[in-house]
């Protein structure tokens, strides 16, 4: 028999094969977001049409909103980031800060200015030290020749109580050992109880990389392990990355690279070459990434000015709400019209185990859960239907769990409890393998957990 996968109650998504062990009629979809409005505009002087490397925190009733605005070159110290917050993560508002001066004024949204304003990315730091260590922190560098240590580039650390006023943790670099020119990023990693840092490096035949180190203390960084991906899936130039722990299902991580083609030029007009599309990838260990979805996750579309160098770049971070989980993407890079967009995805919906009309089914490998309930996040069509059936691990259905059990289930719900005509729980199964077998047809299943 397979080992059982130990899941408990936390909610599982379909983002991948690792919990389906059979599948007749079923496929695994990705469901792309869906664009919403623009958020934001950079017609300020200290902004420009090089506005970019955008950071979104949810953070206590509010969303802050960080992004670089000018840049006359990679290592201008005339640089800024720039700050806005929004309620809703919709309508955003520019504060007048008078923290840094520009062109004589401090009348700005400006938070920090110099070189290390052209990639700065911070977080809320949610560990147990950030009482003494700084509530907010942040990494950024510049991959700039004259800022070479010892022939690499250096990345700093720097701390903050407020979110606006910020200072280095130290001196020195943190890091130096990565090519640090593009928006690395830092976060908290609850289930490994450390510090994560996702950067840049680049190939020996120059393709963009993404790469990641640990930290106990985010000053002492451990050696960094290159992505590695499956189903051999080939290198391609990741300009980003925009890695998150998955809100709610924090031992899966989301990343949402900007996947930049160098060679490829759409505007004969325009003066850069290279396009650009962001993917969706999922890792269940940070540095081991699932990349069944090759497609692109958010194209260019209609907009010509999207068809540029550098655009449809995912900003770092999400925005969640009761129904759906808000994400932010560059465009217009390199015009006056630059701008950030909203596009939203249902909530645990990023993929799905799916059926056509035809009908399907689907079995997983065995799972040790807790609970008495099972909820599905599911959707299906005016005749589409789902029925569960639990089975033990050698796949015989329970009694009063069956296929014949169960009512089909149609409609659209985040959180529809299945209920069988026995009125059997699944209290007492804990501990005990057990196998989920869903029966679909014209619908999708996009996650589950058991509740108690």
């Amino acid at each position: 028999m397979e080992d059982a996968i130990r899941i408990g109650s936390r909610i599982e998504m379909f983002t991948d094969d690792r919990l389906i062990a059979e599948r007749c009629g079923i496929r695994l979809a990705m469901h792309p977001p869906e664009r919403k409005e623009v958020v934001l505009t950079f017609p300020e002087p200290w902004e420009g049409p090089h506005t970019s490397y955008f950071t979104v925190i949810q953070d206590e009733g509010r969303v802050r909103l960080y992004y670089r605005g000018n840049t006359a070159a990679d290592d201008s110290h005339e640089q800024v980031t720039c700050y806005a917050e929004s309620e809703d993560g919709i309508h955003f508002v520019k504060p007048e800060l008078g923290l840094v001066e520009f062109a004589g004024s401090k009348r700005n949204n400006i938070v920090l200015k110099g070189v290390l304003a052209h990639n700065f990315a911070p977080f809320r730091d949610r560990s147990a030290q950030a009482s003494t260590t700084g509530t907010y922190k942040a990494v950024a560098g510049i991959g700039n020749a004259a800022q070479t240590v010892n022939n690499r580039s250096p990345l700093y650390a720097l701390r903050s109580e407020d979110g606006l006023r910020w200072s280095m943790l130290q001196d020195e670099p943190v890091m130096t050992d990565g090519a640090f020119d593009s928006q690395n990023i830092a976060f908290w990693d609850g289930e490994a109880g450390q510090y994560r840092c996702y950067n840049r490096y680049f190939t020996s035949d120059g393709i963009r990389g993404v790469q990641s180190a640990l930290s106990s203390d985010f000053i002492h960084w451990g050696p960094q392990r290159r992505n590695t991906y499956s189903y051999g899936a080939p290198m391609e130039h990741f300009y980003t990355n925009a890695t998150i722990p998955c809100p709610q299902v924090e031992h899966l991580y989301l990343s949402f690279p900007m996947r930049f083609v160098p060679e490829r030029k759409r505007v004969a007009g325009h003066g850069e070459r290279g396009v650009s599309d962001a993917v969706f990838m999922t890792s269940r260990d940070g540095t081991t990434w699932d990349r069944t979805f090759m497609e692109g996750w958010v194209r260019p579309g209609l907009d010509e000015r999207n068809w540029t160098d550098r655009n449809i770049m995912p900003a770092y971070g999400c925005v969640e709400s009761d129904t759906e989980f808000s994400f932010y993407i560059g465009e217009h890079y390199r015009f006056d019209s630059v701008r950030l967009r909203r596009v939203a995805v249902r909530k645990h919906g990023f993929a799905s185990v799916q059926a056509d009309y035809a009908g399907g089914e689907m079995t997983t490998k065995p799972l040790l859960t807790t609970g008495e309930r099972l909820e599905l996040n599911f959707s299906t069509s005016a005749v589409g239907s789902v029925q569960v059936e639990v089975a033990d691990e050698s796949g015989r259905a329970l009694n009063g769990l069956s296929f014949d059990d169960m009512e089909p289930l149609y409609g659209d719900s985040l959180q529809e409890t299945v209920v069988w005509s026995s009125g059997t729980s699944l209290r007492g199964l804990e501990g005990r393998p057990i196998r989920l077998r869903f029966r679909l047809k014209d619908a999708d299943v996009y996650s589950f957990r058991m509740k108690g």
